[in-house]
């Protein structure tokens, strides 16, 4: 059977900063809480141990993979905890060094001797972490593999090629971008509408609507708190919150109550050119500034890229078409949701494997292809788009400071954001027959790109930025 990823797998609502550091362990433990269920021993439970391994290990204290494991074992949820509950949570296991076990045992935990940073990689996954579980009379250990956009596998089920996503017969089983496009000439449809065949296959209509929709509205939500917050981002590097003073150079005496309000008097505003670079620049910067202090966002296909598509989408809704709304917003989510699967499935969207290109340049190349869709594009245009995109994001280095996912990462979602917008401008100029390079062509080149990458470029902070810039720097 096919893989089948999901519109709602790629676009995935959590906690930030890191898909793959603080999503995907955050979900492992809650696997692993479920693995104590089925060997009935969670009420046994007398001590946790926690190994991280690899890159996990190496920008596990800045991208809060501590802090997720133990919110992942306490059994609360990363898409419906209240943010604010977060930092009672952890100061209460710091303070009594204990730990609430799925909400149901109460166990010693000691953060600084439970969890174990280990420097070395195990070899099935630079994103290794083991769950180690102690009862008066024996021990249960399990390891899992976060890899990228808060995916999650275990190695024995990896090797059988059963992955934690969800299994199906999709009508439209899609691999590959040329599959996609053949299918689109098959049908006489659209790319979203392929896509959205394959989504009411697994849920009604209305549940995909209510999804997709609820997926935008926290994507606004991100873009309207980013934008009325201002400070100092945590974690050592003092980083200062540019969105605010952006927003408020831009948006001027204007006055509304909510998200929705606030869209409409964006569309108000003056749109010359270096205006429209500063709000698709500012709606990014938003979005990675909530990811980078622990909020709550939408990974696109990572939480270090969410800012792409939200500010690519948000540029389309208050810039091109003031008349656009429901239809033209699940649309693009589609769309955009289905050219990241192909880049999950012909090569990665971890950082830690592929380096920035799999994150950022991923992100560009779905907002790319969604625009283009939403701007008259055919199908075939549209994964030109895509291509253009990630083409010009070959080879991007992951070296955030201090292993924080906030320099060079929170510019860089600004950078695609612009790339995704010229990328899917490009391919409506450009006749499909004229192309020489073919999604899957970069998609392909992108991997074995990643592959001849050195390690210390792949999310460990040994290379690059992260040790020509000291945090003493900052």
């Amino acid at each position: 059977m096919e893989e089948c990823i999901s519109v709602f797998d790629m676009l995935k609502i959590g906690v930030g900063p890191s898909s793959s550091h603080t999503l995907g362990p955050w979900r492992g433990a809650e696997h692993f809480l479920n693995e104590l269920r089925e060997e009935n021993i969670l009420s046994k439970i007398i001590r946790i141990k926690v190994d991280l391994f690899g890159s996990l290990s190496l920008t596990g204290k800045g991208h809060a993979t501590d802090l997720a494991v133990m919110l992942g074992l306490t059994g609360a949820d990363p898409e419906f905890i209240p943010i604010e509950n977060i930092d009672k949570i952890i100061s209460s296991i710091k303070k009594n060094k204990e730990l609430n076990l799925a909400s149901e045992v109460m166990i010693p935990f000691d953060m600084e001797t439970d969890i174990i940073f280990n420097k070395n990689f195990l070899p099935f996954h630079s994103n290794g972490f083991s769950f180690t579980a102690y009862t008066s009379e024996s021990e249960y250990e399990s390891t899992f593999y976060s890899i990228g956009g808060g995916f999650v596998v275990k190695e024995e089920r990896a090797n059988a090629k059963k992955k934690l996503e969800i299994k199906c017969a999709f009508p439209f089983p899609i691999q590959r971008a040329d599959e996609l496009l053949n299918y689109t000439i098959q049908e006489d449809k659209s790319i979203s509408e392929i896509v959205y065949e394959n989504e009411i296959s697994m849920r009604t209509p209305k549940n995909v609507h209510s999804e997709l929709m609820r997926v935008w509205h926290t994507m606004l939500e991100c873009m309207y708190i980013g934008c009325h917050s201002e400070g100092i981002l945590p974690g050592g590097l003092n980083v200062r919150r540019r969105a605010f003073d952006m927003h408020q150079n831009l948006i001027g005496l204007a006055n509304y109550s909510n998200p929705q309000e606030w869209l409409e008097c964006i569309r108000k505003t003056e749109v010359k050119f270096r205006q429209i670079l500063k709000w698709v620049s500012c709606f990014a910067l938003a979005v990675n500034e909530v990811n980078a202090a622990l909020g709550r966002v939408v990974t696109a296909p990572t939480n270090g890229s969410a800012g792409v598509i939200p500010a690519v989408l948000m540029y389309y809704l208050v810039i091109e078409n003031h008349d656009a709304g429901e239809k033209e917003i699940k649309q693009f989510l589609m769309v955009a949701g289905e050219i990241g699967s192909i880049f999950k499935k012909g090569a990665t969207i971890s950082a830690a494997m592929g380096g920035c290109q799999a994150e950022i340049g991923v992100s560009s190349a779905m907002a790319a292809a969604a625009l283009c869709e939403l701007m008259g594009g055919k199908p075939a245009q549209v994964l030109m788009a895509a291509e253009i995109a990630m083409e010009h994001h070959l080879g991007l280095t992951c070296d955030p400071i201090g292993g924080l996912v906030q320099i060079p990462c929170i510019e860089r979602n600004t950078m695609g954001a612009i790339k995704a917008i010229n990328a899917a401008e490009l391919a409506l100029e450009t006749d499909p027959k004229n192309a020489k390079v073919p999604l899957d062509k970069v998609i392909n080149t992108m991997w074995e790109t990643a592959k001849d990458m050195n390690t210390k470029y792949k999310e460990t902070s040994e290379g690059g930025l992260a040790i020509s810039v000291n945090m003493a720097d900052c």
